[in-house]
């Protein structure tokens, strides 16, 4: 997709960035969560079940798991234009 853009054009840029801050957040959350199974899995004190508490559950799966799903949706919210259809010619 970036072929179609100038080296230095704007729109590059753009996409770039936006390749940049997915791959950024969805890098810093999957590294997060696997310290944390680390931990669990290493430390006998550690337990990512949170003592049996929902909310605190809530929270941690909020934060390693749907956090940066819904960042990558916003990130990624605009669809690229729709073509034209060139290959179609009405019939005579």
């Amino acid at each position: 997709m970036l072929q179609r853009f100038p080296v230095e054009s704007k729109g590059r840029r753009k996409k770039l960035q936006e390749v940049g801050y997915v791959t950024t957040i969805c890098f810093t959350c999957f590294l997060v969560r696997c310290i944390m199974m680390c931990f669990d899995a290493f430390d006998k004190g550690v337990d990512l079940d949170v003592l049996n508490h929902p909310i605190l559950n809530l929270i941690y799966y909020l934060l390693v798991e749907i956090l940066h799903s819904s960042l990558v949706l916003f990130i990624l919210r605009k669809l690229p234009p729709k073509r034209g259809i060139t290959q179609y010619h009405p019939i005579r």
